[in-house]
């Protein structure tokens, strides 16, 4: 991305893939890419430098709208703060069924926006369910059949509920979404000088065999 500046002010941002007609004189769009850094400055053309620092993580954070700044001879686009995601459900008030704002089939106390928890504990769910459905047939069988389910089918099974409901808990007992954050983050948990072990305080799910 560029930016067009005159008199020391930013006028017109440039995506770099159109022409541009400047103080009466017609550039085509081959400056951004054969031109050379000092010549496009020469008629105030820059090239952004993006300052991502205060980027965060789009499925935890909020990021704000980039700002564009021109100073020290470059411009500049930088994100302000972060917002975190509120991990807890937001609810209807009366205030607003009062300003007409509940939906039909909803009341006072409803959901109205969906936080971090509601959705990963859900993800969660859905995971263990999908597991489960690979061995479900066993279970079936045996109802048709009266077949017995192997051993090792059903310990995996277990092992995969009880798994479910700690993450779940883990999911709950957050105290905010940096703490949800930290849950999911891989971390090298090897000693130093061992092999790398990618592992997040959530934990996965056990293998079938495993």
């Amino acid at each position: 991305m560029f930016a067009l500046v005159e008199s020391g002010s930013i006028t017109k941002m440039l995506n770099g893939k159109r022409g541009i007609t400047i103080g009466g004189n017609k550039y085509p769009s081959a400056i951004y890419t054969l031109w050379t850094k000092s010549e496009r400055e020469a008629i105030g053309i820059y090239e952004v430098e993006m300052n991502t620092s205060k980027r965060k993580n789009e499925e935890w954070y909020v990021n704000t709208n980039v700002t564009y700044a021109f100073g020290g001879g470059k411009v500049t686009g930088s994100y302000g703060d972060a917002t975190a995601k509120a991990h807890a459900d937001s609810l209807y008030t009366n205030q607003d069924k009062t300003d007409g704002l509940i939906p039909e089939g909803k009341d006072v106390g409803d959901v109205r926006v969906e936080g971090l928890k509601t959705k990963l504990i859900r993800s969660v769910k859905k995971q263990a369910n999908n597991l489960l459905s690979e061995t479900d047939w066993y279970v079936t069988r045996k109802t048709e059949k009266s077949t017995a389910i192997p051993s090792n089918i059903t310990t995996w099974r277990n092992g995969i509920r009880s798994k479910q409901a700690a993450m779940e808990t883990s999911i709950t007992n957050a105290s905010d979404t940096p703490a949800l954050e930290t849950l999911y983050t891989y971390v090298n948990t090897a000693d130093e000088g061992d092999p790398v072990v990618m592992e997040r305080p959530l934990g996965e799910f056990p293998e079938l065999g495993s």
